[in-house]
């Protein structure tokens, strides 16, 4: 954990799962720059451990993220577009960080999630949501578009519900955003951590190696037109994995009926 006393988050890492936790509940673990780069380079320090099989993103408080901190707002107010250039861009390096963090991830939805915080979400592989929280791209109530967070967003909700719910800045609830498939599940604030031990176990439990290739390959695959160059890359897929060590060791565990050796 860190011992900083200007940290906005703590990164933990027990039995191979990494929890990396938003700590500004006073303003609702919104964001600045400060908190854009601690964010930014805890995802990178963890995806790079080999003790780490998963990542959860979690916060503190009645809120998940409540995207933007207001005194950075009021500092953008004067921003040049250069300013806002590098600005933005430190802030899509950050989901970028996130989306391809070499480990699963899941987010682990406390709270209320708001503008920038839908990015955090939806830029995790997978999400928890308590029943009792909100969501909200209100972005173009203050005359601005949910741009920097738009791939991750719409890739999550599709297009289709992101034409709703970016053009009308409404707030939904958790059920709808499960519905549009913002997150996979909903549950009472009383098991939400066991419906995270549930996934954190099923992915501690599986092939290191497959983990990560198979992420990748859902990254690589969705949205693709299903062409030859894509089917070729499928099938590259499969043999490369069928010939890795952990691939064998996975098949002869099984027909072996004995665990695999990752789990002895």
């Amino acid at each position: 954990m860190s011992n900083d006393q200007n940290a906005a988050l703590s990164v933990t890492v027990q039995d191979q799962v990494a929890r990396i936790t938003l700590t500004r509940p006073e303003v609702r673990n919104a964001f600045n720059a400060e908190v854009i780069a601690q964010i930014k380079s805890a995802f990178e320090a963890v995806g790079t451990r080999d003790d780490v099989r998963c990542v959860v993103l979690a916060a503190e408080g009645s809120a998940f993220c409540a995207g933007a901190d207001l005194n950075w707002m009021r500092r953008m107010a004067d921003y040049t577009r250069d300013d806002n250039l590098a600005d933005a861009s430190e802030l899509a390096a950050m989901l970028r960080a996130i989306y391809e963090c070499p480990q699963p991830t899941i987010a682990r939805v406390q709270g209320d999630v708001y503008a920038g915080g839908m990015g955090l979400v939806a830029a995790c592989d997978m999400a928890v949501s308590v029943d009792s929280a909100h969501y909200c791209l209100s972005e173009v109530k203050l005359g601005l578009i949910p741009a920097t967070i738009s791939p991750y967003v719409i890739r999550a909700m599709g297009a289709r519900a992101a034409h709703r719910y970016f053009l009308t800045a409404e707030r939904f609830s958790a059920q709808e955003a499960h519905r549009i498939g913002l997150v996979h599940e909903v549950t009472s604030a009383e098991v939400l951590d066991v419906k995270m031990n549930e996934l954190t176990q099923a992915l501690v439990s599986a092939s290191p190696n497959a983990t990560r290739v198979c992420k990748k390959l859902v990254q690589d695959v969705a949205e693709r037109e299903i062409n030859d160059a894509l089917v070729r890359m499928t099938v590259e897929g499969i043999a490369d994995i069928r010939a890795s060590s952990e691939g064998k060791e996975g098949v002869q565990s099984f027909l072996q009926k004995r665990k695999p050796n990752w789990l002895q």
